[in-house]
């Protein structure tokens, strides 16, 4: 059962951060997310669209739908779209529960997201139910160093820095999509250990 007060207090904090995230949150180099985008085929579903943050890399030959459970967050998203004249349809909609029928989507993609979902492993069943099972999930996410060290001061830091934005930077984002009942078929190191691209399937 999905936790709404925790819900509810992780979107109140991305509500307040929203308009300045793209200047503090959202640094990371643009080639990741060119590189996350180009395993998008069909009717491709993007989770936590965020500030919009993906909309200029979508392929134009493919319909995407994108939510968010921010609606400030999304605020900014709905005006980068009409700026850049792109075709997606943004919901307002949190990814426990998503209001999609089953097996509705050919590509599910994430980027920096399950960091922040209250209950990850709800939000990746989720994504399980609405892909098609020949569909394909793909994600860009941190995760929690296995190196003991770096590891240990993630955890010690997590509290920190999920009081103030709602953001945990120790989660094992690998081990919740497998209990979610995805099959997981590639993993990909793209920063060392801490930054992952993660290939799955229903």
């Amino acid at each position: 059962m999905v936790d709404e007060k925790t819900t509810a207090s992780v979107r109140r904090k991305y509500n307040r951060v929203a308009r300045f995230y793209d200047m503090r949150f959202m640094k990371m180099d643009d080639r990741l997310h060119k590189e996350i985008w180009k395993y998008a085929r069909g009717k491709v579903l993007e989770v936590g669209v965020g500030t919009g943050k993906n909309i200029p890399f979508y392929p134009k030959d493919v319909e995407v739908t994108a939510i968010d459970f921010s609606e400030k967050m999304l605020e900014k998203a709905v005006k980068k779209r009409d700026e850049l004249g792109a075709k997606v349809d943004l919901r307002l909609m949190d990814a426990q529960k998503m209001d999609f029928p089953d097996r509705t989507f050919d590509t599910v993609i994430t980027t920096c997201v399950f960091c922040t979902v209250p209950d990850p492993v709800a939000g990746l069943r989720e994504i399980r139910r609405v892909c098609k099972p020949d569909g394909q999930v793909v994600m860009l996410e941190h995760v929690r160093s296995c190196r003991p060290v770096l590891g240990a001061l993630m955890d010690w830091l997590n509290p920190l820095v999920y009081g103030l934005i709602g953001t945990n930077i120790n989660r094992n984002t690998v081990e919740n999509v497998k209990k979610a009942g995805l099959t997981v078929t590639r993993v990909e190191k793209l920063w060392g250990d801490i930054l992952l691209k993660i290939i799955a399937r229903p």
